[in-house]
């Protein structure tokens, strides 16, 4: 009977355990990102919120990857610009759409001390993605661009990281059930087996 209960109670908080933890995963979103351009390779992570706007924007909350081999060190925080390409400020917006940056992009650092910010280039004859680079010695505003900065054109593709679905939390918890139901069944089995036993004997 101790087996019994100490089975019962290590499947409970197994299936507990993997439900909260799933829940806490949930509360944000992990994207793969990546762009490409002439002489620019840039990819890596996002985290985001979990819930998009009206228009279908999630919040970019963290970064991490490479641009071109050098680390990147962190995104740009959201209402302000990358140094030198102000005051076009960066409002850290992804989304699944066809469309997935709006016109303010995302902007971060590197190791190298540069700062990149993509973007939505909607008034460009053929609407498409653009890359503002940015590198030290920074003169403040985006006419100001030194022959170490650049705005070029880019292919950019985002996707969510697949977790879990709600559908596996449940077949876990009735995996778990029946785990515990057959240990009970197996427990009966096995007692009217020993009595059968002693009445042959």
């Amino acid at each position: 009977m101790k087996n019994l209960a100490l089975l019962s109670a290590t499947a409970i908080a197994a299936t507990s355990g993997l439900v909260f933890g799933t829940i806490q995963a949930a509360s944000a979103l992990n994207w793969n990102w990546n762009y490409s351009g002439i002489g620019i390779t840039a990819g890596g992570t996002f985290t985001t919120n979990d819930t998009p706007d009206d228009l279908g924007f999630y919040q970019i909350l963290g970064i991490t990857g490479t641009r071109n081999g050098e680390t990147i060190t962190g995104l740009q925080t959201t209402g302000t610009p990358i140094p030198g390409n102000e005051p076009f400020e960066v409002d850290n917006l992804i989304s699944l759409n066809a469309q997935q940056l709006t016109g303010d992009g995302f902007g971060y650092s590197t190791s190298g001390g540069n700062f990149s910010s993509p973007f939505f280039a909607s008034f460009l004859p053929i609407p498409s993605y653009l890359e503002v680079f940015s590198a030290p010695p920074f003169v403040p505003g985006s006419i100001n661009f030194g022959p170490e900065d650049s705005e070029l054109a880019i292919s950019f593709s985002a996707t969510i990281v697949t977790v879990p679905e709600p559908a596996s939390i449940v077949s876990l918890l009735v995996f778990g059930t029946l785990g515990v139901a057959s240990a009970f069944k197996g427990k009966k089995s096995s007692k009217f087996i020993d009595k059968n036993l002693e009445k042959v004997i």
